[in-house]
């Protein structure tokens, strides 16, 4: 009986780094969700990072993400980080770059392993290590006219 496109353990892969994108075009949450389906997976966990209208109780009027030209090299070492570290059957990233809107996703994430806790537990590292170590910065302006860098330095 031939699968459908849609049952996530349809595109199981020896190697469990499925998808690894830094994109100036909007992110799906599915698309990163088929990317890590795994029969032998009990457990995908998935981070959504979205662009909020405030930080630091400010009020942001437009933000835009750029990042340097090792940006998916360095991703690709994060992503192999967090597959030596966790029983991982399936990982994908993708970060936005260019201008965003409030309310467009910045970042989605996913992480297949065996069981629930190593999945919310290799995911949290991928979006926690992805956001210290992957060279990509926000550049946020706010209402009143000012703007920040976060991540530059």
């Amino acid at each position: 009986m031939a699968r459908t496109q849609d049952h996530p353990g349809e595109q199981a892969a020896s190697d469990p780094i499925r998808l690894l994108a830094i994109r100036e075009s909007a992110l799906s949450v599915d698309e990163v969700f088929r990317a890590v389906g795994d029969d032998a997976a009990g457990g995908i966990a998935l981070f959504v990072g979205t662009v909020r209208n405030h930080d630091s109780g400010q009020d942001v009027g437009a933000l835009g993400y750029s990042c340097h030209p090792s940006a998916e090299d360095e991703l690709r070492r994060v992503a192999e980080k967090v597959v030596a570290d966790f029983p991982v059957r399936g990982l994908a990233a993708v970060h936005r770059v260019g201008e965003l809107e409030v309310g467009d996703l910045a970042v989605v994430v996913a992480v297949a392993c065996p069981h629930r806790a190593e999945a919310f537990a290799a995911c949290r590292k991928l979006i926690d290590d992805l956001k210290h170590e992957v060279p990509i910065w926000k550049h946020q302006r706010f209402s009143d006219g000012t703007e920040e860098w976060v991540g530059a330095c």
